[in-house]
């Protein structure tokens, strides 16, 4: 299988960072290919311009590029902190950019955009990993969680992806390296169950 993983945290020393690449170690272990991303590290533009909105609208060559690869991923895997109740505008960004109509959903002929989408996207399975230094319980009972909705039904359901598994690593800030080392176990467990061994 091919899966498509995308982090977005702008220090290279995160658990962020961390997290993703348990998840691409874990992956090729299980014989998958990996498509990677580190937004920040590729200097990805996260700005939507006027000339992009247009379904048929000509793309520079690392937008199809993502594009390219969104459509033919069998699974995704995205890795942000939790920044205000959102993820960062990075990622966003690469929603707004690359998430686009004919690439990964479209309206049916005649819908001016006010129906219902239908999605387009291959992928069965988006893992969604991510970090925060809020306790649960406050976050629940304080935010809502606002992130949960954000990407399930907001953006992956929109697409046609059904099966949204979200895990989310608090506090991390006053975390010790050994329950680091636990939650990145947990990430590499999640990842096998999720994506188990590929058949060749």
């Amino acid at each position: 299988m091919e899966i498509s993983v995308v982090l977005a945290h702008p220090e290279p020393r995160s658990f962020n960072h961390a997290i993703a690449h348990a998840a691409c170690r874990t992956l090729v272990q299980l014989g998958h290919t990996v498509l990677f991303h580190d937004l920040y590290e590729e200097g990805f533009d996260p700005l939507l311009l006027a000339a992009e909105l247009e379904s048929d609208a000509p793309l520079s060559a690392n937008i199809k590029r993502h594009c390219e690869e969104l459509q033919r991923a069998d699974g995704l895997v995205i890795v942000h902190p939790n920044w205000w109740g959102q993820p960062p505008a990075m990622i966003k960004g690469w929603i707004d950019r690359v998430f686009r109509p004919g690439v990964a959903y479209k309206f049916l002929e005649g819908d001016g955009g006010e129906g219902v989408p239908i999605g387009l996207l291959r992928v069965q399975t988006a893992l969604i990993f991510n970090t925060s230094n809020t306790p649960p319980a406050r976050e629940l009972e304080v935010f809502g969680d606002p992130l949960d909705n954000l990407w399930k039904r907001c953006i992956l359901d929109f697409c046609g992806i059904k099966q949204v598994l979200r895990q989310t690593f608090s506090v991390v800030i006053t975390s010790t390296p050994e329950q680091r080392a636990a939650w990145l176990q947990q990430v590499e467990q999640i990842v096998a169950a999720t994506f188990p061994q590929a058949i060749r």
